[in-house]
């Protein structure tokens, strides 16, 4: 939402909205000109605005409430960037389960420093560009396609990378895996004929998306259009050469950790080729983009402790996190992990019970509930139950906000520990809080 509503300060319009909380993404948009109100109230709402509202605003919201009792026309925040992406640019769209807000603010990096000046809205601040999002004059437009509720089947990009497909969102897609697939192909039927999908061809479900629009990219998959060949995992950077149609196109270096990370870049280049721009131009940028922020993102250190803060909540997210976590071989992983939603933790149970490889302790916070009602049985501390059952290793639950979390975990903390936040909900603010809590400890020693 703050994306959006920073595209169109940057392009002259008059924008005013309301949040729960003061943020680092209120004070942006406040910046820009925006008026934003803390706290949903119906007299936030001028009596002569187009209102737009996130999956998460309930028609109970009293600011909904005022908009239709004054007439106000109302849209959902995906009928404002389809609106925004037919402005005749030029459109590069990143979906899929995971990687697709890595991927479309490594597009939107890549672009910016090569000089395109491309316009974007994406899911997460791009750290060397401190914003989510621009309304500038280049020729591509760049967008992050959320799947989550659907409503991915109103965008019609040129291109379109389809990073992988899993069964997640159960609330909404009731089929599962099937629903995801049906909504996807609904989805590539509305793309022109001229356009491209770039399929992961390693991932067994969007593999399954055949098309005449389709092209490939993998690293298991030598026969891929795109294909990743002599990866080199080292400590300060990875290197892969990227074969196209079988021929050595050329290498890429990126200071990215894992093997996701691999695909991600891989995604990221074959669009570009596929937009027909010049090798050259964007190669030496993926070798300084240092990821998004709240994806594996270093947010402090104390006493040789180090905290970092990474966006996983679903399984596969966890894993692909963990993993890259377990190249720091002397340091003492502590997964600090919130489950993001009732009906998530619920459908993934099992899943998630075995997400949890590569570490020396989890610690479970209460469940962050979003817009969700509890489900009854379904919380952090049958979970740690469950966990405690399958795994060798110390499991605890830890109740309440984030700064009880902080004082209840920062006792047990030393020297050589690396401390990973996970979850799409408040556990962003974990590190924060013991940061604070440390100097607090410092300043009471003396």
């Amino acid at each position: 939402m703050s994306g959006l509503a920073k595209y169109l300060l940057e392009k002259g319009c008059q924008v005013s909205g309301s949040d729960v909380c003061e943020s680092k993404y209120v004070k942006q948009v406040k910046e820009l000109g925006a008026k934003v109100y803390i706290g949903h109230n119906a007299d936030n709402v001028p009596d002569d605005c187009i209102v737009i509202a996130s999956t998460a605003i309930r028609d109970s919201n009293p600011e909904i409430i005022r908009a239709k009792e004054l007439g106000l026309p109302i849209y959902h925040r995906s009928d404002l960037l389809a609106e925004i992406s037919r402005d005749g640019k030029f459109f590069l769209g990143y979906s899929g389960t995971h990687g697709k807000t890595t991927t479309s603010g490594l597009s939107s990096y890549i672009l910016e420093k090569a000089g395109l000046k491309p316009s974007y809205v994406v899911g997460g601040i791009i750290p060397e560009l401190d914003t989510n999002a621009s309304c500038q004059n280049g020729r591509f437009f760049i967008a992050e396609l959320d799947e989550s509720d659907g409503t991915i089947v109103k965008y019609v990009p040129n291109i379109c990378v389809v990073n992988n497909l899993e069964a997640d969102h159960l609330d909404f897609y009731k089929k599962g895996l099937d629903s995801i697939l049906e909504t996807f192909e609904q989805f590539i039927s509305k793309m022109p004929d001229n356009g491209v999908v770039l399929v992961n061809s390693d991932c067994k479900a969007s593999k399954n998306l055949n098309s005449h629009k389709t092209m490939t990219f993998g690293l298991d998959d030598s026969s891929a259009d795109y294909y990743a060949a002599n990866i080199e995992y080292n400590e300060d950077c990875t290197t892969f050469d990227i074969y196209f149609k079988g021929k050595l196109l050329t290498d890429l270096k990126i200071i990215l950790k894992g093997r996701h990370n691999v695909y991600n870049s891989l995604s990221v280049f074959a669009s570009l080729h596929q937009a027909g721009i010049d090798i050259d131009i964007i190669k030496p940028h993926f070798a300084t983009f240092t990821g998004m922020g709240r994806r594996f993102q270093k947010v402090g250190e104390f006493d040789g402790i180090s905290v970092y803060d990474d966006y996983a909540h679903h399984p596969t997210e966890i894993k692909a996190t963990l993993s890259a976590a377990s190249g720091f071989k002397d340091k003492n992983i502590i997964a600090v992990f919130q489950p993001h939603r009732y009906t998530r933790l619920k459908n993934l149970w099992n899943e998630f019970l075995n997400a949890f490889d590569n570490v020396d302790k989890v610690i479970v916070t209460d469940v962050y509930a979003a817009s969700e009602d509890p489900i009854e049985g379904i919380n952090s501390k049958n979970f740690v139950n469950d966990l405690s059952d399958k795994l060798s290793i110390p499991c605890q639950y830890v109740a309440g906000d984030m700064n009880e979390v902080a004082k209840q975990i920062l006792p047990s903390l030393k020297k050589g520990d690396l401390l990973i936040g996970l979850g799409a909900g408040s556990i962003n603010m974990l590190g924060k809080e013991l940061l604070k809590l440390s100097k607090e400890v410092v300043n009471a020693r003396h």
